[in-house]
């Protein structure tokens, strides 16, 4: 697979399913963002409005939540196909450092550049 090693795909591979077991463990635990809404009530209207922010930030993070695993499931679906560690870009092996920081890029870091610059 791309020039990674069985030890390294198996280590990435751990640290992304540990990463994944994280992610469920926090959502089980805090619930659903609707369990972490708080109840708006007659007060005043900077009462009322720290309500509706403390409110849209729950919702952001189960948002954020949410998009970080699905970006670790598609890192775990690349390991089934064979194509975990090719850059979705250009096809060039990613590397395994920038794998062991991000195991989840999806982009070498040349073309993570380009991307960023964009």
């Amino acid at each position: 697979m791309n020039g990674l090693q069985q030890d390294q795909l198996a280590l990435l591979r751990s640290m992304l399913e540990r990463a994944r077991a994280a992610i469920a463990n926090d959502a089980e635990r805090i619930g659903s963002s609707h369990d972490l809404a708080v109840e708006e009530v007659e007060t005043s209207p900077a009462d009322m409005a720290t309500v509706r922010l403390l409110n849209e930030l729950a919702q952001e993070a189960a948002g954020h939540k949410a998009a970080q695993m699905g970006v670790i499931k598609h890192a775990l679906a690349k390991f089934d196909d064979g194509s975990y560690g090719a850059c979705e870009e250009c096809g060039n092996p990613i590397g395994f450092s920038r794998l062991q920081a991000r195991p989840e890029a999806r982009l070498c870091i040349a073309c993570q550049t380009r991307a960023e610059r964009r």
